[in-house]
């Protein structure tokens, strides 16, 4: 892992302006992903993606969204879909490992793997990884450059990410865990923005690796520059509107308060009630993100319920716990003119809530 390093000028001059406001009390966040314009798909090139960035931004700052997400366009992966660019993404450019793999290595990847949505490896790793083509800065400059002001940069977790190889070199999940964690966090420095998000959907049906994968995201937290927020989101997995993921908020509390990040990113608008509750245990020092737009409906919340989700989760966790509001997970899978009309309503909701 390489040392801390000074940002270059024309970086730094990009985080001058990625301070998260202070106020109002309660803060309205996106969570990443967003759904791929129609023009974006059929022309697709780098002035593009620029351009849909730009809008994708423009869109949430309309709505009232106080630290709003890139839209994750630079990732998507019309031959993986159902990850929406989460997976192949990252491990792909790294050094040491290859996509290139035959009948033996898909089978050998299904007897050892216990991801059911996946047939096959995202990757074969055959050396140490290394940080290969991946280069994080680029697309969070980019973003940058049209953001308009502070936002949100995403990447998977380690855990995620190393349960989709099929390993031939490390010998040892942990070992292969910590070698995607060192890459990621050498990634992690110097990016030009408020706030870094590391996203993890796998370990919340997986708890009994809590333990090795609060370990592996704290490389990456750590790595990540004083003065940037951090924040790792949890959902329990979507695809087409369906949840992967088994397990309880109750079972991870001990995990997330082994963090190092400021704010947690939680899938709740979609989960039982009694799952507020646990919150109540997580560590004052971490603040609390709460969902409450169901990416998994096409329902678009009300003002009121929006409002009625806020003062529930207040009234369970106690005042002043709540920090941020956001949708339940990234809006990829929606049309657009349900995503949107869902990021209004998530700002709407809140100032009716604090009677704005």
């Amino acid at each position: 892992m390489s040392e801390a390093s000074v940002a270059p000028p024309e970086v730094a001059a990009l985080k001058a302006n990625q301070k998260i406001p202070t106020e109002p009390t309660i803060l309205t966040t996106t969570v990443g992903s967003y759904p791929l314009p129609e023009w974006l798909v059929a022309a697709p090139s780098e002035t593009a993606v620029v351009d849909a960035t730009r809008v994708i931004f423009d869109t949430q700052r309309q709505a009232g969204i106080d630290l709003p997400t890139d839209g994750e366009m630079y990732r998507f992966d019309i031959s993986h879909p159902e990850t929406n660019g989460m997976i192949e993404y990252f491990v792909g450019p790294m050094g040491g490992t290859r996509s290139n793999f035959g009948r033996s290595e898909v089978e050998t990847f299904r007897k050892k793997q216990t991801m059911g949505f996946r047939a096959k490896p995202a990757a074969v790793v055959d050396s140490e990884l290394t940080e290969g083509s991946l280069d994080l800065l680029s697309d969070c400059v980019r973003a940058a450059s049209v953001a308009g002001g502070p936002f949100k940069f995403t990447l998977t977790s380690p855990y995620m990410l190393a349960r989709t190889l099929l390993d031939n070199h490390y010998g040892d999940f942990e070992g292969l865990l910590m070698g995607v964690a060192n890459v990621l966090a050498d990634q992690v420095r110097n990016l030009p923005c408020a706030c870094v998000q590391v996203d993890e959907a796998n370990i919340p049906g997986n708890p009994e690796d809590a333990p090795i994968a609060a370990k592996a995201i704290n490389v990456v937290l750590d790595a990540i520059d004083e003065g940037t927020e951090k924040s790792v989101h949890f959902c329990f997995g979507n695809y087409g509107g369906q949840t992967i993921q088994g397990g309880t908020w109750r079972a991870l509390v001990n995990f997330l308060n082994e963090l190092h990040t400021d704010h947690l990113v939680l899938e709740l608008a979609h989960r039982p009630d009694d799952d507020l509750l646990a919150l109540k245990e997580i560590d004052p020092r971490i603040k609390l993100g709460i969902g409450v737009v169901d990416i998994k409906v096409n329902h678009v919340e009300t003002a009121d319920e929006i409002a009625s989700r806020i003062e529930k989760a207040e009234k369970e966790v106690g005042p002043g716990r709540i920090s941020y509001i956001h949708p339940d997970c990234g809006f990829w899978m929606l049309k657009r003119s349900i995503a949107d009309r869902k990021i209004a309503a998530l700002t709407h909701g809140r100032d009716l809530y604090l009677g704005k």
